[in-house]
Formats: structure tokens, sequence, C-alpha cells
């Protein structure tokens, strides 16, 4: 059977200052039609360019200086402009990343995507009636009335599925996916692959898809390429790479994620030392030699060879066989020191906390009676879909936002105030934050040294040399050389500049550091090395964190307690290890169903319906029924339920006995129903 994408040999080199810079470096593999393949590594690796090269989407700069690209047997490197135009408005489309990107801001959906099939020919009321069908096809509801609006009034997860309907319009041979559901949260991003899986069923596409997250590619590719420095180091059926990986990168790169249930105080994360080779480097041997346990003389003067290693899988190494050499790491602070607090007096306490907004005449309410206790040296994680109201709960604890009259907030029992303007200086001091995106939250024009000094000024007093020494033992402490307080965060890779970010937060020595997604845009390595980060300065300082995440192997790792939120309302409080082990709240039980697993343990997934109501008019009785699959007429959609609870330590928000939950749940895991 001919591949609907051959990759050969494929060569990619970036022009940077007039010196062509190699990327790609001997690129190959194959995609029969109908199957998935997976690319995966750190950012930098060379993904993405290869899936731009693909479709002969590179950047001005960039060009194919060898290889070919064939595309159900066509060479697309060879094609002229006006045929290149023809073959990816009919036999290939892309996916992008961030699906706001891809839709003009200024018009309407159902312009855009009826603009997708007039470009083939069709006429206009003909292009309306496919597009209509093409919503229909993603399970979009209420086609007619998403035609009417703009990007903006729509979701991630719809603005996704209308990328989709739109890359869909031709029938493509080939679906290229770059990072397809980042950003998105967990129930939304198992809905997108799901729709994936049955297009493709449905129309027998070849699928090469790009993700950081490893657990994606094992739930949805047959077969995985692992990339480095532009180079594919090691390939095979996803599930063999992945339980038995043959090159030193894929084991560390597997070992660098929070896997089967680890928690900070059992293990820390494995990190891969050092860094990316830069673009253009040369690299004449092993490309991985620098950051290689294994590397030796051979690796440094001989290029390996290509293993074939049975079963089509291959790895470039010289010593597979050695593989199991490859030992854990050993612990940097002593574990023991990072067993979960023991409950005692609250080191923060919210009581009844809600935070209503006004927005166009009307009350949006997006907390409700919020009760929460943070123990010193603890972890809460705060997990829930987008809109949910984990981020302004973080605010209202900052003081960023006001809380509404009648709830509190207090720190060692003192009621602090509302805003933060109004706070003491040593409570401020107290709660510090570290954002998602560290590039918008650092000063761009300053150097790290000068960032530091003035969050050391503001949040300490200390002045002059005795702030530059802080500054020092500061960086010291978060792993940064003296080299990088006199560099802009642009000099800085993501990694670094999230130290930054940390470091800025313990400037004053907070007692409470909330946390808003600090890993969510990392490499798996990188962020490895962030959690390893935050558990030791918790360990060494007794701090707590509110961590606020997507991401359930992280929260898993590193939280104590976690605090399931929906629609302003936390549905479920417990223990880590309990609300993951359920039994559980009907909409934990749905988010942890929704999550991948690079191990290739599956469960069920609980399909949500509908959207997420919205907090101006929320439903009658249990806020979470319209879309619960336990839902009982005539109870949840009358009265709310309080959150009450259910074991020691473990609270939830539902109508349905924790008893009568913990057999429900027990019978679908057997499968026998309800």
């Amino acid at each position: 059977m001919q591949p609907a994408l051959d990759v050969r040999d494929l060569e990619v080199a970036y022009t940077v200052r007039g010196i062509p810079r190699a990327v790609l470096r001997g690129v190959t593999f194959e995609v029969a039609p109908g199957e998935a393949f997976g690319l995966v590594g750190e950012s930098g690796c060379g993904k993405s360019t290869t899936a731009y090269a693909a479709l002969r989407y590179l950047p001005r700069n960039g060009a194919i200086t060898a290889g070919q690209v064939l595309v159900d047997g066509k060479d697309i490197t060879g094609m002229d402009a006006e045929t290149l135009r023809r073959f990816r408005a009919r036999e290939a489309s892309m996916v992008y990343q961030d699906p706001g990107q891809a839709l003009n801001p200024s018009l309407r959906i159902g312009r855009q995507l009826i603009e997708s099939f007039t470009l083939l020919g069709q006429s206009k009321s003909e292009a309306a009636e496919s597009a209509l069908r093409a919503l229909r096809r993603v399970h979009i509801a209420a086609p007619s009335s998403v035609m009417d609006r703009y990007p903006h009034q729509l979701s991630g997860g719809m603005l996704q599925r209308v990328v989709i309907a739109m890359a869909l319009a031709c029938n493509p041979k080939l679906l290229v996916l770059d990072e397809p559901t980042t950003g998105l949260d967990a129930t939304v991003e198992a809905e997108v692959l799901e729709l994936v899986k049955e297009l493709r069923r449905e129309t027998g596409a070849a699928v090469l898809m790009i993700a950081h997250n490893l657990g994606i590619i094992r739930d949805m590719c047959e077969r995985v390429g692992v990339m480095y420095a532009g180079k594919i180091v090691e390939h095979g059926p996803a599930g063999a790479v992945f339980d038995h990986p043959q090159h030193p990168y894929t084991v560390g790169l597997l070992r660098s994620l929070p896997r089967r249930g680890a928690r900070k105080h059992q293990r820390q994360l494995a990190t891969i030392p050092g860094t990316l080779p830069l673009i253009g480097s040369i690299l004449p041997t092993c490309v991985f030699v620098d950051r290689c346990p294994l590397a030796d003389e051979t690796c440094r003067t001989v290029e390996p060879p290509i293993t074939d290693l049975g079963g089509g899988r291959w790895t470039r190494c010289h010593y597979p066989e050695r593989i199991g050499e490859l030992a854990a790491p050993e612990p940097s602070v002593d574990i023991a020191m990072l067993a979960p607090s023991a409950a005692g007096d609250g080191l923060l306490e919210l009581s009844q906390v809600s935070k209503t907004f006004r927005q166009r005449g009307a009350d949006i309410p997006a907390l409700v009676d919020v009760e929460l206790r943070l123990a010193e040296g603890e972890t809460l994680g705060l997990v829930g879909e987008s809109g949910s109201g984990k981020s302004t709960l973080a605010k209202t604890i900052l003081g960023i936002e006001s809380r509404d009259e009648g709830g509190t907030v207090a720190l060692d029992g003192k009621a602090v105030a509302g805003s933060t303007m109004a706070r003491s200086a040593d409570e401020k001091r107290a709660v510090q934050m570290v954002f998602q995106n560290p590039d918008s939250a650092l000063n761009r024009a300053w150097s790290v040294r000068r960032i530091l000094t003035r969050a050391v000024r503001k949040l300490t007093g200390v002045k002059g040399e005795a702030a530059n020494t802080r500054v020092e033992q500061l960086a010291a402490h978060l792993r940064l050389t003296p080299r990088h307080l006199d560099l802009k965060p642009r000099q800085l890779s993501g990694g670094l500049k999230q130290r930054v970010a940390i470091a800025r937060a313990f400037a004053g020595d907070p007692r409470i550091v909330v946390c808003d997604e600090p890993t969510s845009a990392l490499d798996v390595s990188v962020q490895a090395a962030i959690l390893n980060l935050l558990a030791d300065l918790q360990a060494e300082q007794r701090t707590s964190y509110v961590f606020i995440t997507h991401d359930m192997g992280v929260v898993r790792y590193l939280a104590d307690r976690i605090a399931v939120m929906y629609l302003g309302r936390i549905q479920e409080l417990g223990p880590t290890d309990e609300v993951f082990n359920g039994p559980n709240h009907p909409y934990t039980e749905a988010l942890l169903s929704a999550v991948p697993s690079v191990d290739g343990q599956t469960r069920e997934r609980i399909v949500l319906s509908g959207e997420v109501p919205t907090p101006a008019n929320p439903p009658a009785g249990c806020v979470f029924h319209p879309r619960c699959h336990r839902m009982i007429q005539g109870v949840c959609d009358v009265a709310e339920p309080p959150l009450v609870e259910v074991r020691p330590g473990h609270s939830m928000r539902c109508h349905i006995p924790i008893e009568d939950l913990a057999r429900l749940q027990q019978a679908d895991t057997l499968g026998v129903g309800a």
C-alpha cells in the first residue's frame, strides 16, 4: 500500500543573519492511509518544523535543503506555487495549536467556513449547506447559531471543532495536528481527541500528530517517533516505545513524568541535564551525546547506527543493551520532609468567600460560599474546567479581587482586608504568586538582577549591598547562576524564566505561594525540574502552595489535598489519594476519566453532555446536574446539595450517598453497568 505521507531523508535549514542553520538532519518516516503517527520531544527538537515541512508551510527563512516529502505519491518539494496551492486546498490540511490564531476575529464563523467550500468550486448556496453539514459532522449543536457568531463568542473546544471542520472540508488524505489540545481542559481535550479518532475512521485520512503530552500520543497514535536535535532517535509502535524505551533520551522523557501515581514524598522526578543544542550546531556524531549518561568516547567519535529491534522498532544508539543501567535519580532532599502535613490550625482559612462581578447590569457570581483551610507546609491543588472559578479564587486570596461582604480570608486566625492595597506589608509579603506565563509576568526590558532586586526592596525593605547579597543568595537557591542575573528574560529558556518568576515570589520569604498553571507551557523535563524545585523549597522553608492546574498527573504528584471546583463552588475536597482512588463526586469522576495515560491504563471515558453553564444563569438545584451522568430526576434538579464530610477530611457536594457512589463506580469499573 502506498503511504499517505512518505518523508525521506528530510533536511531543513533556517537562514539566520545570512547563514543557513540546520534544523532537521535526515528525518525519515512513513504514515499509512488511516494511520496516526506521533512525533514527541522537547521544544526546539524539530517536531513542528517537520509538520510544517510536510505541507511546505515553512517560514520565509526556512528551506528544504535535501530529501523528499511525498503525499499520496506526489513529491511536494518540487511543486510550483500554483500546484502547491491546489494540493493544500484539496489533499492535505493542518490544525494549529491555537484555534483563535487560525480564525479571523472580525469575520463570522459561517463566512469563514463557507469560504473553505467555495475555494473547492462550490456555489455560495452549496457551500452554506456544506458548512452546516461540516459543523454537524464535528458534533456542534445548533450549527446555524454557531455560523452567526464571531470567534470570541465560542469556547476553546468549540473553536477547535470549527477549525477541524474547516480542515476536513476537502476530505484530505493527510491531516497534520500541531498540539491541537494545548490549553484545553481535560474534558474538552478528550472530546476533541475522540472526535479526531471518529473522523479518522470515517474519512481514512492519515494523521501526523505533534504533542508534548505523551499520554495523548499513546492514546491516539499507532506509531511514534522520538525526536532530538532534528533527528528521530527512536521509532516504533507507541505502546512498545513507551513501555520499553530503547534510547536514553526516551528514557529521560518518560522518567520526567509523574507516572503511576507517584507522589512527591515517595520520589523526586528525573530530569534531563543540560539543554538542546542551538539551531545550526554541528553535530557529527550522536546528537544526544552531551546529555547522555551512557556516553563514552565511541559516542563522541562515531555516529551511532540505526539498530533494528524487530517489530518495526529501531533506535539510533550504540548501546541499547545498556538501557537498564540508567538508574532512577537520588532525591536532593530528605523525602520524609515532603510527607503531607498533619492536620492542625490553618495557616490560611477562607470562610463563606464569594465573589460577584457586575457586567452589563447583571450579577455574575464567580465564587459561591467557598470554605477552605490551608496548613503550613501543605499543597492544596485546585482543579476544574476553565470558568470554574480557580483563578478568581486565587486572586481573591491575594486580594487582587475583593471578595463580597460577609466572607472572610484569615492568616493565622486574623482576618485580612479584601484588597491588596489595604493589607499591611507583612500580609502582602506572606502571600505571593507565580503566574502561568513568565513572559507576561516579567519586565522584558530589565535584567534578572534588577527584577529580583526590586522584589527584595519592595517586600523586605532591604537596600544597597544587602539587597544585592540577598538576590545572589536567592538566585543560588533557585539554581540560577551569576551569569543569569545579568541577562534579560528574553535571553532565557522557558524553564529559566519560570525559575526567575519563582525567585521573585520567594524574595520576601512568603508563607503561601499561589501557583497558577506554572508548568503548563513547559517541556516534561523542564516541568520535572520546576516541580522538584517547588518540592525542595517547600521542604526547606515549610512554604504552603495553592496549586492551580489542568494536569491531573502534576496535581497528583505535588498536592497533599485537592479541591475540585465547578461553577464557582467546591464539589469535592479531600486527600489526594482518596480523591484519585475514589469513590468520587460524579464531576471528579468525569475529569479523571478524561486523562490519557502514557502507561496505557484505560478507563471508560465519561462524556459530559452540553456546555458549561454560564455563572450568570446557573441551573436550579445542583449546578452540575444538566451534565451529570448520575443525575436523579426530581432530586438533583430541585435542591442544591451542601458540601458535607463523607469521610474524615473528605467532603463532597452530592445528593448520592458515598456508599451508593462507591457501588455505582465499582460496577462501572467491572463493566456490569449500574
